[in-house]
């Protein structure tokens, strides 16, 4: 039997006055919850307001802007009283959040002009509204839950604009057993798009962890007072240039507080081994700007190796406070700030070949040739610093650690690492002449402060798992694991696997090569192989391949620091260095001919850098991209360079034709596998070197974790695993179809009688679709399997069945979007998700172009019937509002009259513009209103892209209503205009909209 809400709610206040929270069932409505704050205000700023003065207040603190509203919570501010003289006063205690009161109340209703919402249960800290929380009597999907909050925030006249709720900075929704929270942002930042990529949203974990989610425990742990006020003051980030607020994920928070709680007791040196993609940089800024205040620290340095990194982590730093962190150009300027007094100076981000420059007993500064620089950091030698490794693994091994541990004997040292350097893959180095001192990470780190390892983020879906395919090579004389294949045979089957592994192109890969010869061979067979194809068949789309290796670093310093982390690439550069040279100019400007840029081989970084950002901007669904989209890289070819410290969510595929072992496997692996939404269900790897036993053994170096299989978790299902759960997907939801009296075909879907039974078709077929998404993109099956999927989903009934889900969605999510929502609760919980039924190839120029092959009919070239084309358009969600427009003038147009591209895009937006003027028409006779002052007001709200409430009344002024009258035929129009208006506004909102909506 489900809990009744009233009673997890009732639950929840007794929890929390265990927690020594003050119930204050006395505050229920926005006056009461504004006294309540006066006489907190009062109190902490030992003040007493007139009420014109309270007023005043509020009108100044009271702000639609959540960043603002953020940073003041979080500071100090002035406020001048009746008398002219100024007040300086913070709303909560800054500096001692403990200190604050913390209340609870509940069913507090906040009544605005068109709002009259509702809201469970929120915290008061010193009387401000700092924490929501939602309760639900059902299993509902986060991404719902936060849905519902955004349509609370989104209703004309809410109370998180115009009322002290302004201040809330965190929502949690809860159904008792399962508890989310979340960071609250303004509308650009909190809000769905047509992506369904999200803010994240988090579950609270132990120290370990191991999730906290009943909310009983979460309480304890989360909303116990201090803890809370940390959570609020101490561990979410305001990123000022993006203007938004995030929380620090629980395994962030416990790294830091160990850096800082292990500087607070001196007690040596550690290392936060957090996986790839795990948000490193963030918790490094975090535990940096806790030591800024430490004033037993002299100094904090955040070392990071190469130039690109230091530039990045630079700016990822400014990003989340601006002017935070400046450059070091060269080691004079990080001399100089490490011998500056300025607070601006206390944290500085430097490459670990800067500071062992600073450090060379022999580097001397160049107008001073009397003093090294190492002798004029001399009074910094006993000075307490932090210093903060990132990627500790990296460069540390050797002589730049030994000179940083020699002259600062009171540092303490912090690494920060994804893939810890263990005695199984440590690489043995002469150091002092001793073999293998400085081996592994904890040889230079002393200990292990948290752990947060690739098994613990696959669990929490904060990165993907991996689908491995090993290629399987034919012949008689096969090659041994760790040998190469003939490139050209790498080639053909990158072609024929390259548009499953992507999802037809919608993401991009990298292919990763053994040497800078290779890389060079690759790209010059690609083009030679494509061209062929394509003279063989116009209708081959060519991928768009692109190549990066560092050249020949010739004296450049920029160079020689980008290649320290790149041996492969510095040692072939030392072998005919002008071939190489040759050949990279020959790739860039080949690049320079696609993209219209002009990168030239003196300005390496600006060429790498640009790639880089294609790759990462590969916007492709919902974007109207085409397909032939000149901005895109299908496939990147590399040496070293990607394979570390590389992100980007539409890099899904990883082709290997290198040996890779240990870390280096699992850097490279880990770069296709991070979150986008349900159309990227795993990180795709192709091995062209039967590397099985190495990435077994990396599984198990890297787990983390005491368990017997660790490869069920980093790797998906095989193949026929998920082929049986799609058949048992499709018998699922036959059993429920004939449980409805109806055969579990297409076309009985509409047949389906209730909300709830549509819901649970929604829900049931949509896992079907998951699965086939999945199944789509892998790369390893047989035509036995490939038959099973046939046989257990047909093509024709799923594009059916496709259909019949976004006609049924489409008409499910109106009756969500209203006021009041759906009167059935299964309904109003439905998480659509059309992100699954949006495919990468079917965007506007694809449809446009079939139609017009229709038109034309040529042989050979069009196979599709008029009816195929319409299903095909039906069965994608990009087309959700205009399905039924293009199908209708699809079926108007003649098979006859042959037609380009060109006239198609024209005689459709015809068709269009008349069938908008026909049903306006329609509208303004049923409500007798002018046809052309309806056209004109229709486009004036599309255009604003605002619903005017008194351009309607001028609309209806003609008509001579009283105001009762006039009041119903408003209301009566609107209903009959708002959809049209939705459809015209093609999914944008329309501002104060439904505010009129029944």
């Amino acid at each position: 039997m489900t809990t009744a809400e009233s009673t997890i709610e009732r639950e929840l206040i007794s929890k929390l006055e265990e927690l020594k929270y003050e119930y204050r069932p006395d505050i229920r409505d926005r006056a009461a919850l504004e006294q309540n704050f006066r006489q907190k205000f009062e109190a902490l700023n030992r003040v007493r307001l007139t009420d014109t003065e309270f007023q005043r207040l509020l009108e100044s603190i009271t702000t639609p802007d959540v960043f603002a509203a953020a940073n003041i919570l979080r500071g100090y501010s002035s406020f001048e009283r009746d008398d002219g003289t100024p007040l300086n006063y913070t709303l909560v205690n800054i500096k001692d959040w403990c200190k604050n009161t913390f209340e609870v109340v509940n069913q507090l209703r906040i009544n605005t002009d068109n709002s009259h919402h509702r809201y469970d249960v929120i915290l008061l800290i010193n009387g401000v509204p700092a924490v929501q929380i939602e309760l639900k009597t059902m299993a509902v999907s986060p991404r719902r839950a936060m849905q519902q909050i955004v349509d609370y925030k989104t209703d004309p006249g809410n109370g998180y604009g115009k009322t002290l709720l302004c201040f809330i900075q965190i929502f949690v929704v809860s159904n008792r057993t399962d508890t989310w929270y979340f960071a609250n942002n303004n509308a650009r930042q909190f809000s769905f798009n047509a992506d369904e990529r999200f803010l994240p949203i988090y579950q609270f974990a132990s120290e370990d962890n191991k999730k906290v989610t009943h909310l009983d425990s979460f309480a304890e742990k989360f909303l116990a007072k201090c803890t809370l006020g940390q959570m609020v003051s101490r561990y979410m980030v305001l990123v000022a240039s993006e203007q938004k607020l995030m929380m620090m994920r629980p395994y962030q928070i416990y790294a830091v507080k160990a850096i800082v709680e292990c500087i607070h007791q001196n007690c040596g040196n550690g290392y936060v081994w957090h996986t790839t993609g795990s948000g490193k940089t963030l918790t490094s800024f975090k535990a940096s700007t806790l030591l800024k205040d430490n004033d037993d620290i002299a100094k904090c340095l955040f070392v990071v190796d190469r130039k690109d990194l230091d530039r990045q982590t630079r700016e990822e730093f400014n990003r989340f406070q601006e002017g935070c962190v400046e450059e070091n150009t060269n080691t004079e300027t990080l001399v100089r700030r490490l011998l500056s007094d300025d607070r601006a100076d206390k944290v500085i981000v430097t490459t670990i070949q800067k500071l062992g420059l600073a450090l060379d007993d022999t580097n001397r500064r160049q107008f001073n040739k009397t003093q090294t620089y190492k002798e004029r950091l001399e009074p910094l030698r006993d000075e307490r610093i932090a210093i903060i490794f990132d990627e500790c693994h990296r460069s540390q091994f050797g002589d730049n650690h030994k000179a940083i541990k020699e002259f600062f004997p009171k540092a303490q040292l912090f690494g920060f690492t994804g893939t810890p350097i263990f005695e199984q893959n440590a690489s043995y180095q002469q150091v002092e002449g001793e073999q293998g001192s400085y081996r592994t990470t904890d040889d230079l780190f002393q200990r292990s402060l948290h752990q947060y390892t690739i098994t613990h983020a696959i669990e929490d879906r904060n990165v993907l798992r991996f689908h491995i395919d090993y290629y399987k090579p034919e012949g008689e004389k096969l090659p041994k694991p760790g040998e190469a294949l003939k490139k050209e045979k790498v080639i053909e089957t990158i072609l024929a696997k390259h548009n499953a592994a992507t999802a037809s192109r919608k993401f991009n890969a990298v292919l990763a090569t053994s040497s800078i010869n290779d890389a060079i061979d690759y790209y010059e067979k690609f083009a030679k192989i494509q061209a062929q194809r394509q003279a063989a068949d116009p209708e081959f789309q060519p991928l768009k391949i692109s190549c990066v290796f560092s050249p020949p670093a010739e004296g450049n310093k920029d160079v020689q620091q980008i290649q320290e982390d790149l041996p492969q690439e510095k040692a072939d550069n030392a072998q005919d260095p002008e071939a190489k040279k040759a050949a990279l100019k020959a790739i860039i400007s080949d690049y320079n001919d696609r993209y219209g840029t002009n990168h030239k081989i003196g300005e390496f970084d600006l060429y790498y850098q640009d790639v880089q950002k294609r790759i990462k901007d590969q916007q492709f669904p919902n974007a109207d991209l085409p397909h032939k989209g000149a901005e895109k890289i299908d496939i990147v070819i590399v040496v070293d360079m990607l394979l570390t410290g590389f992100d980007s969510k539409f890099l899904n595929t990883l082709y290997v034709d290198k040996n890779l072992k240990h870390h280096g496997l699992i850097q490279a692996f880990s770069r296709t596998n991070r979150v986008l939404n349900d159309t990227k269900p795993y990180g795709n790897i192709l091995d062209f070197r039967q590397q099985q036993a190495a990435v077994e053994e990396a599984i198990a170096l890297f787990s983390g974790e005491k368990i017997d299989n660790p490869k069920q978790i980093w790797l998906v299902d095989p193949a026929p695993k998920v082929i049986e759960n799609l058949q048992n997907a499709m018998q699922t939801l036959g059993a429920f179809m004939e449980s409805q009296g109806l055969s579990n075909a297409p076309e009985d879907v509409p047949n389906l009688k209730g909300d709830a039974a549509r819901g649970q078709f929604i829900t049931l077929f949509k896992e079907v679709q998951r699965l086939k998404t999945q199944l789509d993109q892998y790369t390893d099956l047989s035509e036995e399997q490939a038959e099973a999927i046939g046989q257990a989903v047909p093509t024709d009934a799923l594009q059916g069945f496709r259909s019949m889900y976004l006609e049924t969605a489409k008409r499910l999510k109106e009756k969500q979007d209203k006021p009041g929502g759906a009167d059935d609760p299964v309904v109003e919980q439905l998480d659509f998700e059309f992100v699954l039924f949006a495919s990468a190839v079917i965007d506007y120029d694809y449809i446009m172009g079939l139609i017009a092959r229709y038109t034309q009919n040529l042989p050979g070239k069009m196979k599709m019937s008029r009816e195929q084309l319409i299903g095909l358009i039906q069965s994608d969600a990009k087309f959700i509002d205009e399905r039924e427009d293009i199908a209708e003038y699809i079926r108007g147009l003649s098979a006859d009259q042959p037609l380009d591209e060109k006239e198609i895009r024209a005689g459709y937006e015809r068709f269009k513009a008349a069938k908008k003027v026909q049903a306006l028409t329609a509208i303004a006779e049923k409500h007798r209103v002018d046809a052309a002052a309806l056209q004109a007001f229709v486009d004036v709200v599309l255009r604003r892209r605002i619903f005017d409430g008194d351009g309607l009344s001028d609309l209806m002024a003609p008509l001579e209503l009283g105001w009762k009258a006039r009041t119903e035929a408003e209301l009566a129009l609107v209903e009959d205009l708002a959809p049209l208006l939705h459809k015209l506004a093609q999914g944008r909102e329309i501002s104060g909209l439904s505010a009129y909506e029944q």
